[in-house]
């Protein structure tokens, strides 16, 4: 069973020369990540992870350097100081053998507190971390660390072929935090951005599986669909947000007929706001898989009427898309873009729409 520390606690059991891995986003273990930059001693401390929801203070500290899966506004700052941070290439998928490549001796997520079964689960993020936290529970020379808080929604999985929890047994530190969880506001839209959803509106079925990024252009069709007159949707998306819980609570969504995982909506990590995460507690009807699951472009295209919703930062004249750097300069990442793509090309029903503004002002 594990240790319970405080945070200051189990940020000592690091050494100075040491390597800590750790999720996507609204897997970071926000008072963990914060408490690492209280100490100055370090000599050679190897971070890897993804799209961090803050600038910790742990990433601008000499000695330390971070391997990142996915770039966010953290990342882009940090680099922009001189800080030592650095791309891994690779899609979302490719996230669990990079890992576990990089075999940190640390592994770190965030959770719900354990339940009366002794399983603490994994909340807003299942992602490709889960295998390496079990692994690094079960080997005796590596040490597992799991923040716990109560704000932090208990979701729902398929078990018992895909479980999103991890046995208290595994664990050999558990931090108990009080933090407020990451919300993330819905975007401000124009007038341009609600003509671009105009037309991606118009590929919309009644019975369409939808699958939509982040940004104010999926959200205005999520909101739209919601006020419409179409239902019967099926959803299978890397993220789920907030706009897909308004679709949901709508009644528009029944995943009767996706032909995949149907009867529930399909999903590897949240973001999005308090009431987002406050409905997912507990609620079977959204499902967390493993990305190499939800992201296989063969999984895709075994939805019917598939209508994938992204963004891009640029395309050119032959159709290639950029959506991960401008001029040289990293924005975000590979992610799970390409996968939905290729999924949608393997079906003769599916849409893939890419949705950009047609000029740029710089």
């Amino acid at each position: 069973m594990p240790t319970v520390l405080s945070a200051y606690e189990a940020v000592a059991l690091v050494r100075p020369v040491d390597q800590i891995g750790f999720g996507l986003g609204p897997a970071n273990p926000d008072t963990f990540l914060r408490t690492l930059g209280t100490r100055d001693d370090w000599e050679d401390l190897q971070l890897g992870g993804a799209l961090c929801l803050d600038v910790y203070e742990v990433l601008t500290k000499p000695g330390v350097s971070y391997r990142c899966g996915f770039f966010g506004p953290a990342e882009r700052l940090l680099l922009s100081m001189g800080h030592h941070v650095e791309l891994v290439p690779g899609g979302f998928r490719q996230f669990a053998p990079i890992l576990a490549g990089f075999a940190p001796r640390v592994m770190v997520a965030q959770g719900a507190p354990p339940d009366e079964a002794g399983r603490v689960n994994l909340s807003l993020h299942m992602g490709a971390t889960r295998p390496e936290l079990m692994r690094a529970g079960q080997d005796p020379d590596r040490l597992l660390i799991m923040e716990v808080n109560p704000h932090l929604p208990r979701t729902a999985s398929l078990p018992p072929e895909h479980d999103n929890t991890i046995p208290l047994r595994l664990v050999d530190v558990l931090v108990e935090s009080d933090a407020v969880p990451f919300a993330l506001t819905e975007p401000p839209t124009d007038e341009v951005d609600a003509a671009i959803a105009r037309h991606a509106l118009a590929y919309v079925t009644r019975g369409s599986t939808l699958q939509t990024g982040i940004g104010a252009i999926p959200n205005i069709v999520a909101t739209e669909l919601a006020s419409g007159a179409l239902g019967g949707f099926g959803v299978h998306s890397e993220m789920f947000t907030t706009g897909l819980m308004r679709l949901h609570q709508a009644g528009k969504v029944t995943n009767e007929a996706k032909g995949v995982f149907d009867g529930v909506s399909v999903t590897t990590f949240a973001l999005g706001t308090a009431e987002l995460y406050k409905w997912l507690d507990g609620n079977d009807t959204v499902a967390f898989l493993p990305v190499e699951v939800v992201n296989d472009p063969t999984v895709i295209a075994q939805n019917a009427n598939l209508v994938s919703i992204n963004g891009a930062l640029s395309v050119d004249l032959y159709g290639q898309v950029v959506a991960d750097s401008i001029d040289g300069r990293q924005i975000s990442g590979v992610g799970g873009h390409e996968d939905f793509v290729a999924g949608a090309e393997m079906h003769l029903d599916a849409h893939s729409l890419i949705c950009l503004r047609s000029t740029a002002v710089r």
